[in-house]
């Protein structure tokens, strides 16, 4: 259990399963904070992770397969800009409608397209760090990832940055506390939403293409099987922190590596409890953690200039 070359897929196992969750949750992150909550992420998370996919698949660049998840991340975000933002119609049920088409259309496209073939994309180049990368054991498990995940983890971080220290952030986070002091000083909350939608969309889009075309390196329906509703459950306990949505999403990595590898090293555990495992987990984190969650006064609920 102990030995170098078990710590080291073990640790290369979590990153790749916390990175999805991350991306998703920052993603949602970025939409709460400016009032609007999208239950339609599992959904959207679906949609990227296709258009990722096929975009991979097509072209052979994990660049390009990254850039056709976020757009189609985007894609899958126009109703909630839409309907909810721009009509101010009820964002619980789109969310929910959001969800169910993202399943179904994603689901359709792959049978019909590529379920037969059974493709695989391969494993993206590796981009290790000069002298970290030789590092023993963590050196090959952290500093041998590819870029993409490097540049992943910088967009976390500038997020992190943008939503504290800048007015765009303070914009964003008065949209969601109180939209009608954000409306009186000059800024428009229609607009705030509009960016926050999109921006959500975009990294909702790139944690489905992350898990379809770094973590499992193919697609299938239903590929992200709960992550999204999770996501969301890690945006409300982490406060709008993008430090705490790090940590959170890492506990959940963990989670889901554990299961394999205590199977690999001889302890018999049924495949349905290794696969309930992260939402145990899940469950315990809310039971201990849900009171002290905050979440924006203004979420869920439409802006209507003027409304008391």
């Amino acid at each position: 259990m102990l030995s170098a070359t078990f710590i080291t897929v073990f640790v290369a196992s979590v990153i790749a399963q916390t990175m999805p969750l991350l991306l998703a949750s920052v993603g949602e992150t970025i939409g709460e904070q400016a009032g609007v909550l999208n239950l339609g992420i599992e959904g959207v998370m679906l949609i990227g992770a296709y258009s990722g996919f096929v975009v991979t698949l097509t072209t052979g660049s994990f660049w390009l397969g990254m850039l056709g998840g976020a757009l189609g991340g985007i894609v899958g975000n126009l109703a909630m800009l839409v309907l909810n933002v721009w009509l101010g119609l009820n964002q619980i049920v789109i969310g929910l409608a959001v969800t169910l088409i993202g399943e179904g259309i994603t689901s359709v496209l792959y049978l019909q397209n590529y379920a037969k073939a059974n493709a695989s994309l391969g494993q993206a180049p590796s981009l290790p760090v000069p002298g970290l990368a030789d590092i023993p054991i963590v050196g090959q498990a952290v500093f041998q990832q590819s870029s993409i995940f490097w540049v992943m983890l910088l967009l976390v971080v500038a997020v992190g940055f943008l939503l504290t220290k800048t007015n765009w952030g303070l914009a964003t986070r008065a949209a969601g506390q109180k939209p009608s002091s954000l409306d009186a000083a000059g800024g428009s909350v229609l607009r705030t939403r509009s960016i926050a939608v999109l921006l959500s969309g975009a990294f909702v889009g790139l944690g489905g293409a992350y898990l379809a075309v770094l973590t499992t390196a193919t697609f299938t329906g239903f590929l992200t099987n709960g992550l999204g509703f999770i996501a969301i459950v890690i945006t409300m306990l982490s406060r709008g922190r993008i430090a705490l949505v790090m940590i959170t999403s890492l506990v959940y990595g963990v989670a889901v590596a554990v299961g394999p590898a205590l199977q690999v090293i001889g302890f018999a555990i049924p495949a349905d409890v290794i696969k309930m495992l992260p939402f145990i987990v899940v469950i315990l984190t809310l039971i201990v953690f849900a009171r002290s969650s905050v979440v924006p006064p203004a979420l869920g609920a439409p802006y209507i200039r003027g409304a008391r």
